[in-house]
C-alpha cells in the first residue's frame, strides 16, 4: 500500500526543520567536554597544590625539628662535599659548628648555617674560637645577616679567618661579587655585627670586654624577612673544620628612625648618637677597603703623601699625619692656623702643605702655605673667604673657591702670593678645583645646569665644559696620577649643598676619550666604588695614593648611644 503523499512531504519538512538543533546539540555536548576538561585540570591542579603544600609543612616541620639552640633550624648553604653539623651544648650555651666548604667569596658561598629569621634593626653578637690547628689560614667563623639561604644570596657578615684576619665582608645584591673592610685589628675574641636599617658594620671587642666600632659601613638594601646567624667555612672542598661560638646573642627589634635625617633635629641627633669617622682606604680594582684609623668624633678630608706612606687629615682645627698601616695620629705645627679646616693640599714637589684656616681677623677662610714639616704659615689670599683645592704641577699657581660679592666662583693665584684672577663667572656655585697632572686643565664642580654636575676647563678658564650629565649631585672630582680616572663623590638629586651625614657613593669615572679630540663624556663609563654615609669631610681633597691604586675617604657612622 503506497504511503499518503501528504504525510510524506511533512516528514521531510520535519527533518530539514530539526538540522539546526542537531548542530546546536553538538556544539554543547562539544562546550561540556571543555568544561570536564577543565575541571579535570582544576581538580588534578588543587591536587597538586595540596601536595606542595604538604611538602612545603613538611618542610617547615623538619626545619623546626631541625633546630638547635636559639636558631631554628642549620644546614648547609652552597655546595659541599662533607655535609655540616651543629652541637649545642645547653649547659655552657656553646655552638659548635662543622663545617665545608671551598669558600664565602666571589659570587657564591658554601658553608655550614645556623640561622633564624628577623626583620628590623639587628645586633647579632658572640665569642668565636676555632678548634683545631686548621688546614687553612682563611677558613671562616662568621656572624652573618642574609637575604635567602642561596648559594649566591645577598649578604653583610664579620668574618673571623684562621689568621686573626677580621673583615666585614658583603655582597650588595643577588649573583655579585663579594668585598671587604677589613679591620686593623687582628684576633679579636667577641665579635659583632650591627645592621641598622640599610646599614652593616663591625665591632670588636677590646681586652677590656668593650665594643669598638672596627670598619666603616656599607649600605645593602634587604627585603625582610632575612636569615640571622652564625657559620663556619673551611675554606677548602675538600676538608673539614670546626669553631666554637659562645656567648652568643642575637637583638632583632623594629628598623629605629634614621639620625641625621629630616625627621631628627640636630640636638635630638647628638644627644642620641655618637659620631664616629673612619679613614680608610680602598682600592681601585677589587674596591676592596681597608680602615686606618677611626675615631668617636668627626674628622675629615685625607691627603696622601708623595711617598705613599703617609696621609694628612684634619681634626679640631689641626692638621695631623698617621702611617697609611694605622697608628697614633701626630699633630702638625701649623703656628697660628689653628682652625684648619677641610680644604688643604700637599705641593707637587712635596715640600710645602696649602691650609685653608680661619682663624684670624674675622674668622673667614684663608689660604696659607706652611713647611711640609710644620712651620710658620704664610699668607696667600688678603680676600676672603677663600678654600683652597688644587696646586699647578709646576708649583706655581693655587686653584681656590672665593666668595666675592656673593658668588662663589674659582680663582688662581702665584703660590707666592699676588693678585687673584677669577676663572669663572657663571651663575650659582662653582667649587673644587683640581688641576690634572699635565697642567693643561681643571677640573670642577658646579650647579650652573640647575644642579651639580662635574666640568672643567683649560688652566686659564677657557674652553669650560660639562663632564657628568646625571640626574644626582656630583662633587669634588679627583684625577688619578695618570690622568685616566676621576674619582667624585655623588649625593641623591633631592640633596642641596654638600652636607654632612648623607648617603652618598664614592664613584669612577672613566676619562680615556679625554685626550681625544671632540671627547663624548656622555658615553664614559662610570661605575660605583663605595656605597656609604658620608658627604662633607668624605672625599673634599686630593686623595689618589701615588701609584693610582688606592683612593683615601673618611666615612661616618652615627652609632645610638643605648645601643652600642
Amino acid at each position: 500500500m503506497e504511503e499518503c503523499p501528504v504525510k510524506q512531504e511533512r516528514f521531510v519538512q520535519s527533518l530539514h526543520w530539526k538540522k539546526p538543533h542537531w548542530k546546536k546539540l553538538a556544539q554543547c555536548a562539544a562546550a561540556l567536554a571543555e568544561i570536564l576538561a577543565v575541571a579535570g585540570i582544576l581538580a588534578m591542579a588543587f591536587t597538586a597544590g595540596n601536595y606542595i603544600a604538604a611538602q612545603r609543612a613538611a618542610l617547615q616541620a623538619a626545619n623546626f625539628a631541625n633546630a638547635v639552640g636559639n636558631f631554628e633550624a642549620h644546614g648547609d648553604v652552597g655546595t659541599v662535599l662533607h655535609a655540616g653539623a651543629v652541637d649545642y651544648d645547653a649547659a655552657k650555651q656553646t655552638y659548635t659548628i662543622t663545617g665545608s666548604g671551598e669558600n664565602m667569596w666571589a659570587t657564591k658561598d658554601a658553608f655550614h648555617f645556623a640561622w633564624k629569621q628577623a626583620s628590623g634593626d639587628v645586633t647579632l653578637t658572640a665569642d668565636i674560637s676555632f678548634l683545631g690547628k686548621g688546614a687553612q689560614e682563611h677558613r671562616k667563623a662568621v656572624l652573618i645577616v642574609r637575604q635567602s639561604l642561596d648559594a649566591d644570596s645577598a649578604y653583610a657578615d664579620v668574618a673571623l679567618h684562621g689568621s686573626g684576619l677580621t673583615s666585614l665582608q658583603y655582597r650588595e645584591e643577588k649573583g655579585a661579587a663579594t668585598h671587604e673592610i677589613q679591620a686593623n685589628v687582628s684576633a679579636p675574641k667577641r665579635l659583632r655585627l650591627v645592621k641598622r636599617g640599610a646599614y652593616f658594620s663591625m665591632w670588636l671587642a677590646d681586652e677590656n670586654g668593650k665594643f669598638q666600632l672596627a670598619s666603616g659601613s656599607t649600605r645593602i638594601a634587604l627585603q625582610e624577612p632575612f636569615y640571622v646567624g652564625i657559620g663556619v667555612c673551611s675554606h677548602d672542598a675538600n676538608v673539614v673544620e670546626k669553631a666554637a661560638f659562645s656567648n652568643v646573642s642575637v637583638d632583632a627589634r623594629p628598623e629605629a628612625p634614621r639620625d641625621g635625617t629630616v625627621t631628627n633635629t640636630p640636638s635630638a641627633t647628638a644627644a642620641s648618637s655618637t659620631l664616629y669617622s673612619t679613614l680608610e682606604v680602598i682600592s681601585v680594582d677589587s674596591t676592596d677597603r681597608r680602615v686606618v684609623f677611626m675615631a668617636p668624633e668627626r674628622f675629615e678630608a685625607p691627603n696622601w703623601m708623595p711617598d705613599g706612606k703617609r696621609l694628612l687629615f684634619n681634626r679640631n682645627g689641626r692638621i695631623e699625619e698617621i702611617p697609611v698601616t694605622g697608628g697614633r695620629p701626630q699633630v702638625l705645627d701649623t703656628g697660628l692656623a689653628t682652625r684648619c679646616n677641610n680644604d688643604h693640599l700637599i705641593s707637587p714637589d712635596g715640600t710645602q702643605l696649602g691650609i685653608s684656616d680661619n682663624s684670624q681677623e674675622n674668622h673667614e677662610s684663608l689660604v696659607y702655605i706652611v713647611p711640609i714639616g710644620g712651620g710658620a704659615p704664610r699668607r696667600i689670599t688678603q680676600k676672603s673667604p677663600s678654600y683652597l683645592h688644587g696646586w699647578s704641577p709646576d708649583g706655581k699657581t693655587l686653584a681656590f673657591v672665593g666668595e666675592r660679592n656673593g658668588d662663589f666662583d674659582i680663582y688662581a693665584i702665584p703660590a707666592a702670593g699676588g693678585e687673584e684672577t677669577r676663572l669663572t663667572t657663571a651663575k650659582g656655585l662653582d667649587d673644587g678645583p683640581e688641576y690634572t697632572r699635565d697642567g693643561q686643565y681643571i677640573y670642577f664642580n658646579s650647579e650652573r645646569t640647575g644642579h651639580m654636575q662635574i666640568w672643567r676647563m683649560k688652566a686659564d678658564g677657557s674652553d669650560q665644559e660639562q663632564i657628568t650629565f646625571g640626574e644626582d649631585n656630583d662633587w669634588f672630582p679627583h684625577i688619578s696620577p695618570d690622568g685616566q680616572w676621576m674619582v667624585f663623590l655623588t649625593y641623591d638629586k633631592s640633596v642641596t649643598g654638600h652636607p654632612e651625614n648623607k648617603d652618598v657613593s664614592l664613584r669612577l669615572m672613566s676619562l680615556k676619550a679625554a685626550s681625544s679630540a671632540g671627547p663624548n663624556f656622555k658615553n664614559a663609563k662610570i661605575t660605583v666604588l663605595a656605597k656609604l654615609f658620608g658627604g662633607q669631610g668624605t672625599i673634599n681633597v686630593p686623595s689618589w695614593s701615588p701609584d693610582g691604586k688606592q683612593v683615601a675617604f673618611v666615612s661616618y657612622q652615627l652609632a645610638p648611644k643605648e645601643r652600642m
